[in-house]
Order: C-alpha cells, then structure tokens, then sequence
C-alpha cells in the first residue's frame, strides 16, 4: 500500500503536506518532525476526530438546574505537601501530569507516594525501569505496600489490560513519553503518540473512576515536552523544580481543575527519599549572619505560605569598565528597575559597580514584597554595613519610591514572630488587625525611611 508523509509540529500539533523550517500556526522554528501515514488509512487528527467519544456516553443536553452535584471525595496521599498541592488530594477520575528535569526526582516523588498509601491498591508501570531496578529503589525508599503492584511496559494496550483486570485505586505511568499505541505507525515519543495515549488514559480514568498519575519530561526550554494540547488534556499539571546542587525541591501547581494554583509544597531530596518540609523557614535561616553585610531577611509568600528567605546580595567595583548585574532566584530585570529607584529617589548611585544578588537555598521568589529586602541587601553591601538583627522586611517598591501594600501581610508577622524576629518593617497605613506580638511592627511611607532604619549607620 502506497505511504505519503505529513509533517506534525511537535509544539502545537500543527500540519503541513512538505517541510517548512518555521511553524506557520505556532511560530517555533525546527519543530516539524515527519511521520509517514499509509495512503489508505486517515491521519492522525481525522482519526482522532471520527474515534472520540464523549465523556458523558452520549448523553443529551441537560438543564444547569436539574443537574445534580456530591461532593467529590479526594484520596489521601498521606503527605500533606502533596496533598497542599493538590488541593486536599486525589480526586477520583482525575488526570494529574507532573513534570520536572531529568534527576530531579520525579519517579522517587510518586514511588514513594504510592508506598505511603498502605492499604490502598495501587499500579506503578514504568517504560523508562525494569521490576528489578523499581524494587531496589522501593526498598531505598524504605516505604511498605502490600498491595502496590509493579509492572515494566512500554505498551499501552497490555497496561490498560492490567488496570481492568487489577482495578487500582490509583495508577501511576512513568512516563508518557515512553508509552505507545501498537496500532499507530509513529515512533513512541512522538506528538501523536503522546497525544493520543494521554487522550486514552484520560479516558479509562473518567470511565474508571480511578485517579492516573502521569510523569512527563521537559525540554530544553523547560517547559514540558510534547504538544501543548498535552497540558489542556490533564486535570492537574504540577511542576517539580529545583536545583540539583542544593537539597530543596518545589511542587508548584501550574493548573488544577480541583484546587488552587498558588499552591506549593517543598520536599527534602535525601539518600533515603524526599523528606516533606512543614518549616521551611527554619532550615532557611539557621545561620548566625548578624555582623556580616549584604544579607537581609524578606517576609515573602509562596502560594498561600509564608516563608521567610535570606536575600544576600554583593556590590563591588566593575573591573572590565561594563558593570554586570546577576541574579539567581530574582527576575534580573525588576532587579535593574530597583537599582533605578535606588539611584533616582534615595541618591545612592552604582554605575561602575557590579552588583549580585542571590536568594540562599535554591528557592526563587516573585513575591512584591521581596523588593524592599533587596534595596537593603544591596544598600548594605553598598556601604559595607550589616542590617540591624534581628529585623526583617515586607513591601512592594514603586517607582516614585513609595513603599506599597502588600497582601497577607498576618501571615507574614505571625512566621516571623515565630521565628523569633524582634521587628518588622512593613508599609504605611496597612491594617494588620494583630495585636499582643512579640514583634515590634514599624510602618514606613518611602524607600528612605526604611533603609534608615535598617542599616547600621
């Protein structure tokens, strides 16, 4: 039988008769990829479009009124970080895709979670390990599930035979990109092979009722790979970031049908697994910095938590003429936009000086309220003079130098009273409704109050 060749953008699932270096739908140059299709068969999206079924078994159109709602029960998955993530837990039928770099620990993450469901049946298929590797990391783990099953399989066909003849409470695939259709003439990893497994589980999951964890990889851009049409198919889309060199690693929760976005939840990587955070402010701040300069603490938010983070930063004289300015964990460009206000409003000029900012930990922040611990940070460096201790800071800096409002403003007294801070310097005019603290609140209107009040000097 005669075979012509479609060509598919691997980023927005666009098509085209003859190869073209730029995507005419998406933009994204070098993104085509060939696929051969037979001349008797339909393409991939005809296919796709004469095959699918509804979610609802064909069901007619109903009033909004006549239709009935219970309350969704959500499955405990023993970790409160997770289950913060996900808005309470598992929601029965729901399809969750997580996604994170290569060695970020992924795999552990839902290995490991699986485990701690004791008493729960549970199916763990890998493409990517065999049994053998999968038991040694289990045990690695030292978790304990009698009831968790375990099978190595790159096709799709014989896994979803084994969640109809196992019927789990939850079924987790490691990962999308090495799992197949036999019956699809393109190579496994494919846009349409990804597509049209993720459509399949998300099918067998509203029909099952049974939650599907699926584990996807990311690109070199750092967003995740496969067509984007991925990430509206899932329910829920968590991210799993951070930095090999440090300890630390983030859940953040980039979609969620059944919950909060501004959700995240921080783990400990360990030789014996991820190790929840409750505290991370605790292990953030264990050093003593007092007598040291360019070291400042900020009262930020991270979802709906309060977390407070050491922002340290370094001003020196540029050696090569051309002043650098470098940040880690801090969008650099709103970094340059505070060095302006620095130099407009308070008169502190750095234009042959190179200035680093770093956030200690790993973690990255793009709370507002950051904005005044970094002036100080960099203020202090400046002038080679410590921040006052036990002092910490919360606001937004405008551009005319005024000091802004910022939103859950208890929350981030009440960690930093916790934590054993004396004050606290927060905007002007901000009612915070808190009242017999061990923390001294002191409200300031401009950028030069409160870095008069912070530095020694």
């Amino acid at each position: 039988m005669k075979t012509q060749s479609i060509y598919v953008c691997q980023n927005c699932g666009a098509q085209s008769p003859k190869m073209l270096g730029r995507c005419p739908e998406c933009g994204e140059w070098g993104t085509l990829t060939e696929q051969v299709v037979s001349a008797g068969t339909q393409s991939p999206r005809s296919m796709r479009l004469s095959g699918s079924t509804t979610l609802g078994g064909g069901e007619p159109a109903q009033l909004l009124q006549d239709i009935e709602v219970q309350q969704e029960r959500r499955i405990d998955t023993l970790s409160s970080e997770f289950n913060r993530v996900l808005g309470g837990g598992l929601v029965p039928g729901s399809l969750v895709l997580l996604g994170g770099e290569p060695g970020i620990g992924k795999s552990t993450l839902a290995l490991q979670v699986l485990m701690r469901m004791r008493g729960t049946k549970a199916l763990y298929a890998s493409g990517e390990e065999s049994t053998r590797q999968l038991k040694l990391r289990a045990e690695r783990i030292s978790g304990d599930n009698d009831r968790l099953y375990i099978m190595s399989e790159t096709n799709l066909d014989n896994i979803l035979q084994q969640v109809r003849a196992l019927q789990p409470e939850v079924v987790v695939i490691d990962s999308i990109q090495t799992i197949g259709k036999p019956d699809m003439e393109s190579a496994i990893g494919s846009l349409s092979q990804v597509r049209e497994c993720t459509s399949a589980l998300m099918h067998e999951a509203k029909q099952s009722n049974v939650p599907f964890i699926i584990i996807g990889h990311i690109n070199k851009e750092g967003s995740l790979a496969g067509p984007k049409v991925l990430e509206h198919i899932v329910d829920t889309v968590l991210q799993f970031e951070g930095d090999q060199h440090y300890l630390y690693r983030i859940v953040r929760a980039q979609k969620n049908r059944f919950g909060s976005t501004s959700e995240i939840g921080i783990f400990e990587m360990r030789s014996d697994g991820l190790r929840e955070v409750v505290n991370p402010s605790e292990l953030l701040l264990t050093a003593n910095h007092d007598s040291l300069s360019g070291i400042a603490i900020a009262a930020a938010i991270e979802g709906i938590r309060p977390l407070l983070i050491e922002v340290q930063a370094l001003v020196s004289t540029a050696a090569y003429g051309t002043p650098q300015r470098s940040s880690t964990g801090f969008d650099v460009r709103r970094l340059n936009m505070l060095l302006a206000v620095l130099e407009k409003r308070i008169g502190f000029k750095l234009p042959q000086k190179d200035v680093f900012l770093n956030i200690a930990g790993g973690i990255r922040t793009s709370d507002p309220a950051a904005d005044l611990p970094v002036l100080a940070a960099i203020l202090s460096s400046n002038m080679d003079l410590p921040v006052r201790p036990g002092i910490c800071l919360a606001g937004e800096v405008g551009l005319a130098g005024e000091i802004r409002q910022v939103n859950r403003l208890e929350q981030r007294i009440k960690e930093a009273d916790k934590l054993g801070f004396k004050k606290i310097i927060i905007p002007e005019g901000q009612k915070t409704g808190i009242t017999h603290t061990n923390i001294e609140v002191i409200p300031v209107r401009k950028v030069n109050e409160a870095l008069q009040k912070v530095v020694i000097g």
